[in-house]
């Protein structure tokens, strides 16, 4: 008979019933865990430090924090900045107090995605990091240069953790398979595929796994092939956090790949964002600034190719308009690369904030009155077309009194080398119309 009032304790996930309980037994990471590494002679110096451990998801920073307090034998309290106030950060701070009175242990306070906390959220922490009273140890999927208050990240060591690789997803894949699923037969290819599907993510893979067991048992299916995977999981896209580090670590790939002139990863950076959800019109805007920022007057045809693949995504829509992108970023990949007018813009805009106001001359002003052209408004202007080559050779069109500036130097690239010619060509004009004035 089952008794409705009997208190049951659910069954752990298999995430947790996996969480590492010593150093030695954590998973990837060697890079700081291994012998001699960073976080191993923190841990074996005996005194805890403030630290944030910056990474991707399911690579191991809560399960650190753990095992810092254990290793400490310090009181571990945890906070996430999802649901936690300040309100909350004070009652933490409390206990953090009792605890040190009433049994002289340090505590470690853990922050859970650290960086959803606002600057005043932050800031609660500092004088309490300061005076010893905990220690803090912040986990973060962003950028801490951006998302940490500058105050708390030079009281704390940043440790980046990295991804899983597939070889360290296997070792964990069999853990899983010798504690939670006997009974279960996976061929390889079913391994593979649910090790691609994790994408570095060891939690990711541990639920996919408790996944696969619950339907498995449900439908007393006991060999797990790489289509029963395929049907049993809904497929998560790529990580691809929109807005986050991964967003502007592939945009600046595909960015870097086109102005290296490589066409093949650009394309590939591309297809990758477009798999993880990202919105194909800020694709469209990054390849209209590569083709003005790197590309320029070396291939003028770049810009309107890719204003072109902006207005074709913006008719089709996905997934049809999306090869229209695609063929833009080819394009712009293959073109010349000379980044002169953006290095001449940006140069201009020096010049002209560190000089003071200068007057337009008389000569290049407009003169649609009778006032203004008695002022002498247009006087001595030269019309271009009326002399040889329409170039009026020696004229200055800069303020009066301003030193002449040499702004656009033209690479020697693509259409750009013709532009050059006409330049040297049109200077040695104004060389000779000085020497005969």
């Amino acid at each position: 008979m089952i008794d409705l009032f009997e208190q049951r304790e659910p069954a752990a996930p298999l995430a947790e019933r996996l969480r590492p309980h010593a150093l030695k037994d954590i998973v990837g990471q060697q890079h700081l865990l291994g012998p001699g590494k960073p976080l191993r002679l923190a841990f074996e110096s005996g005194k805890p430090h403030s630290m944030i451990l910056w990474g991707p998801p399911g690579t191991g920073k809560t399960t650190l924090a753990r095992l810092m307090a254990l290793a400490f034998d310090a009181e571990f309290i945890a906070l996430s900045a999802v649901l936690s106030g300040v309100k909350d950060i004070r009652e933490a701070i409390e206990r953090a107090r009792a605890v040190l009175q009433q049994s002289g242990r340090h505590t470690i306070l853990f922050v859970d995605e650290v960086h959803r906390f606002n600057k005043a959220q932050q800031d609660a922490f500092l004088p309490f990091v300061e005076q010893g009273l905990v220690t803090f140890v912040g986990a973060t999927t962003e950028n801490p240069s951006f998302e940490v208050n500058s105050a708390l990240l030079s009281r704390a060591q940043v440790y980046v953790l990295t991804a899983l690789s597939e070889d360290e997803l296997v070792i964990l894949f069999e853990r899983a398979k010798n504690l939670a699923l006997q009974g279960l037969e996976f061929t390889d290819d079913a391994r593979s595929l649910l090790i691609e599907y994790a994408d570095g993510d060891a939690r990711r893979l541990l639920n996919f796994l408790e996944q696969i067991k619950t339907a498995a048992v449900t439908e007393g299916i006991t060999k797990i092939g790489a289509e029963y995977v395929r049907s049993a999981l809904f497929r998560s896209a790529r990580r691809f956090d929109k807005g986050g580090d991964e967003f502007y670590d592939q945009i600046s790939a595909m960015h870097k790949s086109l102005r290296g002139s490589n066409p093949d990863a650009t394309l590939y950076w591309m297809c990758r964002m477009l798999d993880g959800g990202a919105d194909p019109r800020y694709i469209a805007r990054r390849l209209v600034r590569a083709s003005v920022e790197d590309i320029g007057l070396a291939d003028p045809r770049a810009l309107r190719v890719a204003l072109d693949a902006s207005e074709t995504y913006e008719r089709l829509g996905s997934p049809e308009g999306e090869l229209a992108l695609g063929q833009a970023a080819l394009y712009l990949a293959c073109a010349p690369k000379s980044n002169a007018a953006y290095v001449a813009y940006n140069k201009t805009r020096s010049v002209i904030s560190g000089d003071k106001s200068r007057r337009v001359p008389e000569h290049l002003r407009n003169a649609p009155t009778r006032l203004m052209k008695e002022l002498g408004f247009g006087r001595d202007y030269r019309y271009a077309h009326d002399d040889p080559e329409a170039y009026a050779a020696g004229e200055n069109y800069f303020p009066e009194g301003m030193p002449a500036v040499r702004i656009y130097e033209p690479s020697t690239r693509g259409f750009e080398g013709k532009i050059a010619e006409r330049l040297a060509h049109l200077r040695e004009l104004d060389k000779q119309a000085n020497k005969n004035s």
